[in-house]
């Protein structure tokens, strides 16, 4: 953030220096030209007033000595030509050839000007690097006719150089603009930014506390902006809000776990005291109940520990996917045979591995299972597919019960939520809820779809092991 700070200020900065500083520059070139192009103008007017006589009386070789004085005194370039366009005396020498030249383009453009009576113009603006003369010509008038024109040709350097001098003046202020902004900005960022930057800190350090149990650390920083200071002291109430909340939630996961242990611990001693008092029929049902009852208490606890890591992410694990899918749906087949539903699996085409919570896979399908087996009737089927697309395995399970509503896909990963028409269906509405919540930390996707023929699809995607 200190970079992007520094930078607007510097972009800022740069707009006012250009913005005020490129006008200027313009400014003072305009100002060096028209210095120069009235100078050169009141010249011109003045050969013109001077010429009106000798090209009357067609004697304008006498003012020869007159030019070639100017020229040697400010080295301008002087040609008086008739309205013919015909030279009649320049600046140079008198059996030499003048010194003007009336093939030019600037020169017969200002010549034509002239001789159809028009006044000189500046011309285009003096910059440092166009080395081009100004070229004025005036009308020679007499009586309001226009009798010739006197042409002066002046040399740029010395304007040039002035504008030039100007111009690096006006680029070291605005470097030295550039160099206060950074050595002003600096100090003034960081006292903007250190109340941001404690709250970083404090946001780091907040999670790893309310996990330990510890006191969150208050910023309780008293510089900065007002309105950064106001952020602190918020942020200190609600560091203490989360932790306290935080604890009863702890207290209350600790009262709920230890509460339900003892009726598992229960149910598996009475599962185990049946060993030998009941017929040797009906013994496996027994051992698979008490492996239940321990799978039970195994799921409880991985309930707990996720409710504990909800907020704080968690480390993905490579997980077999068939392996975990051949092992959930065997546990769940002793079910859907039971109910006459036909249970099976698609799409296993070897080792497939993806990346998801600890036992996130087997939370995943026993929720998707028994909501799939729970509205499924005697008679029908369900599916559990596995693919692999890319970078993204997706293991989806496909019932053909009454589905939902399309308005009530959205909705179906509500915690609590149920849809109308099955109310009269046992349930709490967490298993879908539940598994969103798995699939999220895993960074997947969960998708829910009504597939032809009737019944509900949902898909999971997890990513692949790279």
């Amino acid at each position: 953030m200190r970079t992007r700070l520094l930078g607007m200020v510097w972009f800022l900065v740069a707009l006012l220096v250009f913005g005020l500083g490129v006008p200027l520059a313009l400014s003072v070139a305009g100002s060096e030209q028209q210095k120069l192009f009235l100078d050169r103008l009141t010249d011109t007017n003045r050969f013109a007033s001077m010429a009106q006589r000798p090209l009357t009386d067609d004697s304008a070789d006498s003012m020869r000595e007159e030019l070639q004085r100017y020229f040697e005194l400010y080295g301008v370039d002087v040609l008086i030509v008739d309205q013919d366009s015909r030279p009649q005396v320049s600046s140079g020498p008198a059996d030499g050839p003048a010194p003007v030249e009336l093939t030019s383009d600037d020169v017969r453009q200002q010549v034509q000007r002239a001789l159809a009576g028009r006044r000189p113009e500046s011309g285009a603006l003096l910059l440092p690097w166009n080395d081009r003369p100004l070229v004025l010509a005036g009308p020679v008038l007499v009586d309001g006719e226009v009798r010739g024109a006197v042409i002066t040709v002046s040399p740029t350097g010395g304007s040039r150089t002035r504008v030039l001098w100007w111009w690096l003046l006006i680029a070291a202020g605005g470097i030295l603009s550039f160099g206060l902004a950074l050595v002003l900005a600096v100090p003034v960022i960081q006292w903007i930014l250190r109340p941001v930057r404690r709250l970083d800190e404090a946001t780091g350090s907040l999670v790893a506390a309310v996990v330990s149990g510890r006191e969150a650390e208050r910023v309780a920083d008293e510089h900065g902006p007002p309105e950064l200071r106001k952020l602190v002291r918020s942020f200190d109430q609600m560091a203490a809000s989360v932790g306290d909340a935080l604890a009863a939630q702890r207290a209350f996961v600790a009262d709920a776990s230890h509460q339900l242990r003892n009726p598992l611990t229960a149910l598996k001693l009475r599962l185990v005291n049946l060993e030998g008092h009941v017929d040797a029929d009906a013994d496996d049902h027994r051992v698979a109940a008490a492996a239940e009852a321990d799978r039970l208490n195994r799921i409880l606890d991985e309930l707990l520990a996720m409710a504990r890591a909800e907020n704080t992410g968690g480390d993905l694990v490579p997980v077999d996917v068939d392996a975990v899918v051949a092992e959930r749906v065997a546990d769940w087949r002793v079910v859907a045979d039971s109910r006459d539903i036909v249970l099976d699996v698609n799409g296993t085409v070897g080792p497939t591995r993806a990346m998801a919570p600890a036992r996130g896979l087997d939370g995943v399908l026993d929720a998707l299972l028994d909501n799939a087996l729970k509205f499924t009737g005697a008679g029908s089927s369900v599916l559990v597919s596995v693919a692999v697309e890319g970078n993204v395995v997706l293991v989806g399970v496909r019932d053909h019960g009454p589905g939902l509503r399309a308005d009530e896909l959205e909705r179906a990963t509500d915690r609590f939520w149920r849809s109308g028409a099955h109310q009269n269906v046992p349930g709490s509405g967490l298993g879908l809820a539940i598994v969103s919540r798995i699939v999220a930390r895993a960074a997947g996707d969960l998708r829910l779809d009504l597939p032809d023929g009737g019944g509900l699809r949902v898909t999971v995607e997890l990513p692949a092991q790279r």
